[in-house]
């Protein structure tokens, strides 16, 4: 398989991961309207073809451990449980995730949900592979998490104002609280369900008979693909936002949601590989999978981004809410520079202790 063979491949192979992660959800946005659950069905398409296209190239040729194809004839059968079940994990949050932007937006449903998705995988992935200087590590964890706070803090303010704008125009309030609060709600619990994906990929790598991060990426995208079909039975009957749905919307939709949903799908799948990649690089050369994580999450800015300026989800907000909007840009940006540069840090904090 091939792997990294340098920091600054490996380094640059996680920022690949923060710009797809944080660029995909733009795939739901050009669907306009159309349901998240059925937008998921031709995501979860586009992530396991995806995987798939990664394992039988890059996955099965270089001269790093056993190729693809080999670990699937005899990689431990725990490893691989662990690489599907991390897929389903995430497959649940991401779902909730992409409910939540269609409730809130990328501006809101990101730092909140994989903001603390951050945090909670920064802190597993370092006990599992402690590698980094740790000072610098969690001290960007508790940048990132006031960053969250700080985000919840200015969609607060543009949902109070909105509910005043419902009154003037004779719509009810509550309706417009709640769908506020409801899109916070969504984000925290995909938040705390994304956190736990990643360090699963590490444990189905971790020990002498971990696999390969292509062999994980395979698993991972037919762990996705799987569980869709199972979770969209739930959502499409009980939805989170909206009335019950039935299959033929999915069949009715134009070709080119359909597009959009599969490269959604794709794109992330790609961020999804590198940064497993990243994380697997030979030791002397490894970002190690806690700052490999914690740099795709700096997909959070990319889609915040998007989100403010690109689709305007906070336009008319109150000039409060884009103070705090700053702030949170600003705590992020120095959350995600503080684990960038944890890795460089290490060897003399090894010393010194």
């Amino acid at each position: 398989m091939t792997l990294p063979d340098s920091y600054t491949q490996a380094l640059l192979l996680a920022i690949l991961s923060m710009i797809c992660w944080g660029s995909w959800a733009n795939t739901k946005k050009l669907t306009g309207e159309w349901r998240f659950e059925l937008f998921c069905f031709d995501y979860a398409i586009g992530v396991a073809l995806a995987m798939l296209v990664a394992a039988l190239t890059f996955g099965s040729v270089g001269f790093d451990g056993l190729t693809f194809s080999d670990e699937l004839l005899i990689g431990s059968k725990r490893k691989m449980i662990y690489a599907l079940g991390s897929g389903v994990v995430f497959n649940l949050a991401n779902m909730l995730l992409v409910a939540a932007i269609s409730i809130a937006g990328m501006a809101v449903a990101f730092p909140v949900g994989i903001g603390l998705a951050f945090v909670i995988g920064v802190v597993l992935n370092y006990v599992i592979n402690p590698q980094g200087n740790a000072g610098l590590l969690f001290s960007g964890a508790l940048l990132v998490t006031a960053a969250i706070v700080f985000c919840s803090l200015a969609y607060r303010e543009l949902a109070r104002q909105r509910s005043l704008e419902a009154i003037t125009s004779g719509k009810t309030r509550s309706t417009k609280v709640g769908s506020g609060a409801k899109g916070l709600l969504v984000s925290v619990i995909a938040g705390l369900l994304m956190g736990f994906f990643y360090p699963l990929v590490e444990l189905a790598k971790a020990g002498e008979t971990g696999i390969g991060p292509y062999t994980v990426a395979f698993l991972f995208g037919l762990g996705v693909l799987g569980s869709t079909l199972i979770f969209n039975v739930y959502f499409m009957n009980l939805p989170i936002e909206g009335e019950p749905i039935g299959l033929k919307g999915y069949f009715t939709a134009p070709k080119v949601y359909h597009v959009w949903a599969i490269l959604g799908g794709i794109v992330w799948a790609i961020g999804g590989a590198a940064n497993f990649v990243a994380s697997s690089a030979p030791q002397e050369v490894q970002v190690g999978p806690a700052i490999s994580y914690a740099v795709g999450q700096g997909a959070t800015m990319i889609s915040a981004f998007w989100g403010v300026f690109v689709w305007r989800e906070f336009a008319g907000a109150p000039g409060r809410a884009k103070i705090l909007l700053t702030l949170m840009f600003l705590l992020f940006l120095g959350g995600l520079a503080l684990v960038s540069i944890a890795p460089l840090y290490a060897a003399s904090a090894t010393a010194a202790g």
